[in-house]
């Protein structure tokens, strides 16, 4: 279980990366898009943010329960 969450723990952060750098291109260049979707994109970061981090201290308690304890 521990292998398959840190799998997806660099998905998560691509999809964080991702999204902020829209989010930044987006304010760069202004215009109707960053109108209408820099409030969306902002709380789409803070998500996938938020999900980042719960997999990584999922991850820190899945190999603290290791096969010794």
């Amino acid at each position: 279980m521990s292998s398959f969450v840190f799998f997806l723990i660099p998905l998560a952060l691509a999809a964080t990366a991702i999204i902020l750098g829209v989010g930044l291109y987006s304010l760069a260049k202004g215009g109707a898009f960053a109108k209408e979707n820099s409030n969306k994109l902002m709380r789409m970061r803070v998500i996938a943010q938020a999900v980042t981090i719960a997999l990584m201290a999922l991850f820190l308690m899945l190999i603290g329960k290791g096969p010794g304890s």
